[in-house]
């Protein structure tokens, strides 16, 4: 055989398209990698007037990784939000008290997201914090145990009080108690309907201030410059030819900006495509359109008294916000950066690996209808193996630098207290 033709063979490979040679970089990519990189600062959160606060993040990491929030003191924030796992927990559906319906989401770059869980019903970070410390399912928590765990821990009511100002006196508060059905006989719901309206109020105020201090130290969770950034901006050897291979997929064929567009990768919204549930059968999780109803009733939402700022871009979209029969089974659309570091993947974990997730939407094998309004514009992409591995080398170089280390673990490991 010819050297040369022996060359161009290799080249080529079975598939008979260049393996290793990078493909050209129009202009129309330029302009459309524009629109995703670079990464932007987190978006500021107007309803948590101590979002970017040094002291409440601090504080906010402390609370993170203290099981004591939960009522058999052994479940923190980080048993669901490991750091060793990409801040989720590698679990198909979540394990707290009990075993969860949904699949733990990674808290990478979660300072961008406009709505919170796979449903969307907390409209701020502030206000998703304090829904799984009283969940009975997750750590089973209440507000009213909280003030007194703040309370009669020296550094936690001293920075807490830094903060805030005085906690209100607890002495005579109850042990537990939490709010709960009219109609609940389950002690600590007694026990909150029995507090005066201005204990209620006070234990949720804690509640809320301790929400706002675990955004404060969750908003340091970014993860931003990617190689697929540099290489926007101008490095050409940030990006391997399979990835840019990739990239060629992810905004044509695949047509994948359609729903993971802007910087964080995420059109911010929720989709029904039809993942097919944990253990087969038909789906029946109503996801956003029950999230609706729930966001608008949360106490902590944007309108509430415990918002930081009642008017504003935050309460308009609340106030507009509409629950329609067309959001029946849509999840919330994750962000792909930093993706390749959290698997398993989807609301319920159903794909192991991102070639997992990959191989569904190129064949869409096993969609399952949801509702009757299932997303219109998903088509099997039918990606070659060849295209499927350049799609996955594309996301995986999605992943950023990692944040300072002094954020990725417990604050004692950093900062022990004083004996």
């Amino acid at each position: 055989m010819h050297l040369a033709l022996l060359f161009a063979t290799f080249a080529l490979g079975p598939a008979g398209r260049a393996q290793d040679a990078p493909p050209e970089w129009t202009a129309q990519d330029a302009r459309r990698a524009a629109t995703h990189s670079p990464l932007p600062a987190p978006p500021p959160s107007p309803t948590n007037r101590f979002a970017d606060d040094e002291r409440a993040a601090r504080l906010g990491q402390s609370l993170f990784f203290d099981a004591r929030l939960s009522a058999n003191g052994a479940i923190s924030c980080a048993t669901c939000h490991d750091p060793a796992l990409g801040f989720g927990d590698g679990k198909q559906v979540f394990e707290g008290l009990e075993r969860g319906p949904r699949h733990s989401p990674t808290l990478w770059n979660v300072a961008y997201q406009r709505w919170f869980f796979w449903d969307g019903r907390a409209d701020s970070l502030w206000a998703q914090a304090v829904q799984p410390l009283e969940s009975a399912i997750e750590m089973g928590g209440d507000r009213v145990a909280l003030a007194h765990l703040i309370a009669g821990d020296a550094r936690l009511r001293s920075e807490y009080e830094l903060l805030f100002s005085a906690l209100p006196e607890t002495s005579n508060w109850p042990a537990h108690a939490k709010p709960g059905p009219a109609d609940s006989q389950a002690a600590p719901h007694a026990a909150w309907r029995a507090l005066s309206d201005e204990q209620r109020r006070a234990a949720s105020r804690v509640a809320a201030n301790v929400g706002k201090c675990l955004e404060a130290y969750e908003r340091k969770l970014v993860r931003r410059d990617a190689p697929f950034d540099a290489f926007v901006a101008g490095d050409a050897g940030a990006l391997s030819p399979s990835a840019l291979r990739g990239w060629k997929i992810f905004s044509g064929k695949g047509n994948c900006r359609s729903c993971h567009g802007g910087p964080n990768f995420s059109d911010g919204e929720f989709h029904n495509i039809g993942i097919p549930p944990l253990g087969g059968g038909r789906p029946d999780d109503p996801a956003r359109y029950a999230g609706v109803e729930r966001v608008k009733l949360d106490p902590f939402n944007a309108l509430g008294e415990f918002s930081d700022e009642r008017q504003g871009e935050a309460a308009l979209r609340l106030e507009t916000l509409r629950q329609t029969p067309q959001s029946f089974g849509e999840y919330r659309t994750p962000s792909l950066r930093n993706v390749a570091l959290s698997p398993p993947y989807m609301h319920q974990g159903q794909f192991a690996r991102l070639a997992d997730v990959v191989h569904f939407y190129s064949t869409l094998e096993g969609v399952t209808q949801v509702g009757h309004h299932q997303e219109q514009t998903l088509k099997p992409l039918e990606l070659d193996q060849g295209e499927q591995r350049d799609l996955i080398a594309f996301l995986e170089s999605l992943t950023g630098a990692e944040p300072p280390r002094q954020w990725l673990g417990p604050r004692d490991r950093i900062e022990p207290r004083e004996h």
